[in-house]
């Protein structure tokens, strides 16, 4: 087991299966030193724990839960192509939407799900630029979705 998996299992976490594409894309894809995660819902057992926008049915608590088990998704579609999450140099950058209602501004918040498991698991290596975004919808009609970039040590 690898030193990632071993501190999620320390915070009572377990990598997912990776989530299977639900159009014609792949969970992820490495391109020279860097790994690009398509966004990843917050699916568990291949279902979606809650739907709606957040700020009306699913609230800024339930949504950066829901962010956190994105995160814990994009770490199993980073693993995918890489076999070893203790190949990670450090996450560059985090690309989160939230489905909104029309007066919800909290979409920061939320994507602090992401961010502080990020930061949980893989310390330094964790920090990273971040774009919070409020969308209209988003597939399934998930409340969440995330995308990582992770830089991973040269071989």
């Amino acid at each position: 087991m690898s030193a990632v998996e071993e501190k999620l299992a320390s915070l009572g976490l377990t990598l997912p299966a990776v989530v299977p594409p639900l159009a014609a894309y792949q969970p992820a894809v490495q391109s020279g030193v860097y790994v690009y995660t398509a966004g990843q819902l917050p699916m568990v057992d291949g279902a979606m724990p809650c739907t709606g926008k957040v700020g009306a049915e699913v609230t800024p608590e339930e949504a950066k839960d829901l962010a956190r088990i994105c995160a814990l998704n994009a770490l199993a579609a980073v693993k995918s192509v890489v076999g070893d999450l203790d190949r990670i140099a450090r996450v560059v950058k985090v690309v989160g939407f939230v489905a909104s209602a029309p007066d919800f501004t909290g979409q920061p918040a939320v994507l602090n799900g992401t961010s502080e498991l990020l930061g949980e698991v893989l310390g330094d290596k964790g920090v990273h630029a971040r774009s919070a975004v409020g969308v209209a919808v988003l597939p399934l009609d998930a409340p969440v979705e995330v995308e990582i970039q992770v830089e991973l040590v040269s071989a």
